[in-house]
Order: C-alpha cells, then sequence, then structure tokens
C-alpha cells in the first residue's frame, strides 16, 4: 500500500522526454514509482488536467546572497 497516489496528472520528469499521462505513487515521503500504478493508497488524488514534475525541486529565489545588515 502506498502513502498517496497522484493519478492521471501530465508528467514531465526532466530528462527531456515528451511529456506523458502517469500517476505517481509515494511511500514514506519518497516517489516509489511513476507510470501506471496499481494498488491502494491511504490518500489518492485526481491530477486530470495538471501538470506533475516529479522530483523537481525549484531552485528560485529572491535572495540576494548577502549576509544581513550589508547594503544592496
Amino acid at each position: 500500500m502506498y502513502d498517496l497516489i497522484i493519478r492521471g496528472g501530465t508528467v514531465v520528469d526532466g530528462t527531456g522526454a515528451p511529456a506523458r499521462t502517469a500517476d505517481v505513487a509515494v511511500r514514506d515521503g519518497l516517489i516509489v514509482e511513476v507510470g501506471r500504478v496499481d494498488g491502494t493508497a491511504h490518500r489518492s488524488v485526481d491530477a486530470e488536467g495538471l501538470t506533475l514534475t516529479p522530483g523537481f525541486v525549484d531552485v528560485h529565489t529572491t535572495s540576494t546572497g548577502r549576509p544581513p545588515g550589508i547594503p544592496t
């Protein structure tokens, strides 16, 4: 059993592969399966019409990288 299954989203995995419709299964805070996921989960989310980017981390920041007190 999974903790979470996100079903039917458009998966963009960051590898350069074309986007595809797939499910994403999560167990213990980790993505354990991407594709057609059979089985049950404590929670299931319908992601039809939404984009899933499993493992993607947005590193965008508005930080200046300066220590506090240093003028910009």
